[in-house]
């Protein structure tokens, strides 16, 4: 684990170019931890900074709704299996408003670099992939107050029971303990 002082984007963009590339000749990393806590932001920097050869795909993407249930699996074998095979991927994108996944997928070519984020994206699972696994943490209050601006007051139930799925979750994988970089996304 990263003990240092704050990591700047280009740092870290500059770390992954480091590591050796796990997933096929794909580097892959795992931008993971609680909502809200920045993973978003974060990911979209980092690819910014890494250019045109980073693919990032987003977890939200792969929950069945409000549930980590599959969302894992369905990465592994839509595109983490196909890109170790040095093969393009992809998946269905879960359409919240529609309430089901896309008949049409969504394809992931081979890049350089794969940035895969959000909660569950550093699950054991993908550890034989993962060239760098990032934990983004944040205050609880500051999480929360991001989530629901970004999703509406509507669902702060939907909210709550997320953040306890999610705490068991990295409490029963040891998700932080496992992350080569822990960032604070509260800055």
């Amino acid at each position: 684990m990263d003990g240092g002082g704050p990591l700047s984007t280009a740092a870290l963009a500059g770390r992954v170019r480091t590591v050796p590339p796990r997933l096929g000749g794909t580097r892959l990393v795992c931008v993971d931890g609680p909502a809200g806590s920045g993973k978003t932001t974060l990911a979209g920097r980092l690819a910014d900074v890494l250019g045109p050869d980073a693919v990032v795909v987003h977890m939200d993407d792969l929950y069945a709704g409000w549930t980590l249930t599959g969302a894992v699996a369905r990465l592994s074998a839509g595109v983490l299996g196909p890109l170790a095979a040095g093969r393009a991927g992809a998946y269905h994108r879960y359409d919240w408003a529609a309430g089901r996944f896309s008949p049409e997928p969504t394809p992931v070519p081979v890049p350089g670099v794969l940035v895969v984020e959000g909660c569950g994206s550093a699950s054991r699972p993908a550890d034989p992939w993962a060239s760098l696994r990032v934990w983004v943490e944040a205050d609880a209050g500051l999480r929360l107050a991001r989530g629901l601006a970004r999703d509406g007051e509507h669902l702060a139930t939907e909210w709550h029971r997320w953040q306890r799925t999610e705490a068991a979750h990295f409490a029963a994988d040891g998700t932080r303990d496992r992350a080569d970089v822990v960032v604070d996304g509260g800055a």
